[in-house]
């Protein structure tokens, strides 16, 4: 629908700008501010914030003195056509504090320009702005920016050449003329992932290495949630300062009581809100005023509790957010650190656990106190540990972002029970994996469940697809919390596996044979099994351990220790732990049938925590043992990969985008491409799409037949046909126009209603294995790309390979030997062995295709066939629709949008 827009200046119409150029964004310190573009109401913002910017700020931007704007200047800067003059303004606490804007000087060109208020300097804002215009530009056909900058305002020239763009220039009568093309290079893609990366770890370091926190809502009542809190800071030894925010009270605990956290005579870092809800954004206006950095509010009754409690917490966080404060929560129980430079609980959690290398990150307030208690009892313990409850702004990706970098998390655990941002999170993950393994639980993992509170967008994904995105990331993804614990262990407290050969040392067969079965369903080798027999000593136990250790066979090894009775457990866990100590290889346990690291297995800790490197873990079940070292050995096997290595493909993006264009309408419902229209697209990816000629008559038939040299194929291509086993809709072979006739006839005797069986006729085909390729436009996902062999059967057995774009090398080899088929293109009772490489590689460019344009919604090709040179590309199905949700989060920064869906 049109819009009428407002007018311009010169009496033009002011088209409206997308919603999506209006979003919340986080800067470099972690702080949040405003985006979205300059509105004419805004010209007397905008002469208020000129006022409070510098002389020499004023004077780099107009190269001349300019103490104030004119009337004039202020309707020409507001009143923008949105289409070759854009401006964006960025908004803190309802106060513009900085501008950017192009203005588009010849098709395909425009000049940029920035003011950033100088007490706003240096957060990052100059290079927010330029993303966000940079993608508006691409969005309205600008491909080059130019901007004139004086020779000593370098830190604008910085802002430029740190974009990752190709940034040349001159200078002429004293000014520098900075010309660049915003292409999304694969630099700018990943300079800008760097700065989100260093904002959102910084934003949760705000929360996690507080210095000063409040208490709002503490109170004397014994066992409440505000008394609960106090306590907990106190008793868990909390190295800053805690103040209490009571107006009914005058101290607590010893420490005295404000009524508000303005009144608070010192900084204040963090708030902890446990106030009714309808009180809760009465207490961000009062943070916001005093300087708190971040809020964890521990109040419920918003979004779990119906679509009221969900506006309140949209303008919860829309408020905060305005006011450049983030939220854990709410509905939550608060956060740890147990770094004793820091030690803050500030949770309902009575427990406290131990000094570790686990972070945890969890979104049931209800299950994290369960969680904790479960930690402790294993002797695990953790670094961190962050309770999002509704997740309403701050997410698991958030944590990821900061544990990356943090030197106290050498493994990372997830209990996740909703995904806002799966696109993101495989992102991020797959780079994380990389140095620390992340362990995941995914709650509603086979119903896609969500608990109320948590809104996402609806998802036609299958939880195979989902599966497949945690291992294209190196996520190992594990069924329960115990199990998880169980890998943590391993992780934790033990060295990486170097391959899968396993020594079993044990003094009982029946559990060693046990473990023997376990890690053949579980993908492991045993290299070696040595059964001592139960009146082996401690002696013989630490010969053997040591014997397995030392053999270049072994990269693992399984203890498995059931001492006679009467007997001492002394001696043997002495050896088990004396070998483990010296050993580059993981060992796992059965000991005594404990659960957890035992405290005869531990190492002391260097930092006085829980237990140390080199300390076994203990499995009550050996099958335990053997899966959670299973999963540790595929994580290695994985970090082994390279490194996302990403094919070296010709193809014409531009090309694709403009034919695209072409077909799309603004305010058209899409269309699926004819023949012609999908061969093209296809070719500027490099796909060859098979002839096809689309015929009526007989007589069609017969001229398509010639003019494609004959040995050609008569085929029905109605929806009601593809891959039908029956093969009822071909007719193959066809040599000239008296068999063209036959087949005809007979084709349209056989099939129902003939004249909508959409018949075409093909050159026959190189023989091969008959495959089929996906990709769609997921909600939630983005692009999904999906392999299978083509048929009735694979489809009703869900045997397909699934993966998010972007594809790596690896990605792509794995999708075609993953799927139970896989033997057929392999030389499956002694057929031919199909040409793989060449199928991985059209996996690649479908891949990258579906990836680069979103408006492409589905493309499917039915039938390829794999051959023993190469893949033919016999049919293809692509519909194109106007982009609804575009998908500009890629080349901007932005949290996640408030009204509707949740993403972040």
């Amino acid at each position: 629908m049109s819009d009428p827009g407002v007018p311009t200046p010169t009496g033009a119409i002011q088209a409206q700008p997308p919603q999506h150029w209006e979003a919340d964004v986080l800067l470099l310190d972690g702080g949040t501010a405003h985006i979205r573009p300059i509105q004419p109401e805004d010209a007397r913002a905008l002469e208020e914030f000129y006022a409070r910017v510098s002389d020499r700020s004023k004077y780099y931007r107009f190269f001349a003195p300019r103490p104030k704007l004119s009337a004039r200047e202020l309707a020409l800067f507001t009143r923008v056509d949105h289409t070759k003059r854009i401006a964006f303004v960025l908004e803190l606490a309802g106060l513009i504090i900085a501008v950017g804007r192009f203005d588009v000087v010849e098709p395909g060109e425009a000049e940029v320009a920035f003011l950033v208020e100088d007490r706003h300097q240096g957060r990052g804002i100059a290079q927010i702005l330029l993303e966000h215009l940079a993608q508006a530009g691409r969005e309205r056909g600008v491909r080059r920016f130019t901007a004139d900058v004086l020779p000593d305002n370098k830190r604008m020239i910085a802002t430029f050449e740190a974009a990752g763009y190709q940034v040349m220039g001159g200078v002429e009568d004293g000014v520098m003329t900075l010309g660049f093309d915003i292409d999304p290079t694969t630099t700018a893609l990943g300079v800008m992932q760097d700065r989100e990366h260093r904002a959102e770890a910084a934003a949760i370091a705000q929360f996690l290495a507080a210095r000063s926190v409040a208490v709002i809502g503490a109170s004397r009542r014994k066992d409440s949630i505000g008394e609960a809190l106090v306590r907990n800071l106190v008793a868990g030894d909390f190295r800053g300062r805690v103040y209490v925010v009571n107006p009914a009270a005058e101290s607590m605990r010893g420490l005295p009581a404000y009524a508000s956290v303005v009144e608070i005579p010192d900084e204040v870092d963090l708030a902890i809100v446990a106030v009714p809800a309808e009180a809760v954004q009465d207490v961000v206006l009062d943070c916001a005023a005093k300087g708190v950095k971040g809020l964890v509010v521990i109040s419920s009754g918003f979004a779990e509790t119906g679509d009221e409690g969900r506006q309140r917490q949209r303008k919860l966080v829309g408020l905060a957010r305005s006011y450049g404060l983030r939220i854990i929560g709410p509905n939550c129980l608060g956060v740890i650190n147990t770094d004793p430079m820091v030690s803050i609980n500030a949770s309902l959690s009575r427990t406290m656990p131990a000094r570790g290398r686990a972070g945890f990150f969890c979104q049931s307030g209800a299950l994290g106190s369960a969680i904790l208690d479960k930690v402790n009892a294993r002797g695990l313990g953790l670094s961190t540990f962050v309770s999002a409850g509704n997740r309403a702004d701050v997410s698991g990706n958030d944590l990821l972002q900061y544990w990356e970098e943090d030197e106290s998390t050498e493994v990372v655990l997830l209990y996740m029970e909703s995904m806002g941002n799966p696109r993101k999170f495989s992102r991020i993950a797959r780079r994380v994996s990389r140095t620390k393994p992340i362990v995941a639980v995914r709650a509603g993992r086979t119903t896609q469940g969500v608990p109320m509170g948590h809104q996402v967008r609806t998802s036609t994904t299958p939880p195979g697809a989902v599966d497949a995105m945690f291992r294209q990331a190196g996520v190992i993804q594990v069924d329960t919390l115990e199990e998880m614990f169980d890998v943590a262990q391993v992780l934790a407290h033990q060295p990486m596996p170097a391959g899968r050969r396993v020594a079993i040392v044990g003094n009982s067969d029946a559990i060693g044979l046990l473990a023997r079965d376990a890690a053949a369903s579980s993908g492991l080798v045993i290299s070696q099994q040595t059964d001592l027999g139960a009146s082996a000593s401690a002696a013989d136990f630490e010969a053997a351990l040591l014997q397995a250790t030392e053999s270049d066979d072994v990269d693992a090894v399984v203890a498995v220790w059931i001492p006679p009775l009467n007997a001492s457990a002394a001696g043997p866990a002495t050896a088990l732990a004396t070998v483990a100590r010296k050993s580059s290889k993981p060992i796992v346990s059965t000991f005594l049938g404990e659960k957890g690291v035992p405290s005869q297995l531990r190492v002391a800790d260097v930092d006085g925590g829980a237990a140390g490197r080199g300390s076994v873990p203990s499995y009550p079940a050996v099958e335990s043992a053997v899966r959670a070292l299973a999963h540790a050995v595929d994580y290695a096997v994985w970090r082994r990969l390279p490194q996302h290595e990403v094919a070296e493909l010709q193809v014409a993006p531009e090309v694709a985008r403009s034919l695209v264009d072409q077909v799309v309408e603004p305010g058209s419902r899409g269309r699926n491409l004819d023949y012609a229209e999908s061969r093209d697209l296809l070719a500027a990816y490099g796909i060859t799409l098979w002839p096809s000629v689309a015929v009526d008559t007989v007589e069609d038939a017969i001229a398509a037949g010639s003019d494609l040299g004959w040995d050609v194929v008569l085929k029905a291509t109605a929806d009601r046909f593809r891959q039908r086993p029956d093969l009822v809709h071909s007719w193959r072979q066809i040599r000239d126009a008296t068999e063209m006739q036959h087949a005809w006839a007979m084709l349209r005797g056989r099939v129902e209603q003939p004249d909508e069986a959409a018949f075409v006729v093909q050159p026959t085909a190189p023989q091969g294995v008959p495959v089929s390729i996906s990709a769609e436009e997921d909600a939630l996902f983005g692009p999904v790309i999906s392999f299978g062999i083509a048929g009735p059967v694979s489809e009703l057995l869900g045997d397909r390979s699934w993966r998010i774009p972007p594809l790596s090398v690896n990605d792509a080899r794995a999708m075609t030997r993953e799927i139970k088929g896989s033997p057929m293109l392999f030389g499956y009772r002694g057929s031919d062995i199909a040409d793989v490489d060449a199928v991985e590689d059209l996996l690649l460019r479908v891949a990258r295709l579906k990836n680069d344009l979103p408006q492409v919604h589905s493309i499917v090709l039915p039938l390829v066939l794999a051959g023993r040179e190469g893949a033919s590309v016999l049919a293809s199905s692509i519909r194109v629709q106007p982009v609804t949700d575009a998908r500009v989060d890629w080349f901007t920064r932005r949290l996640n949008p408030l009204p509707g869906d949740t993403l972040h």
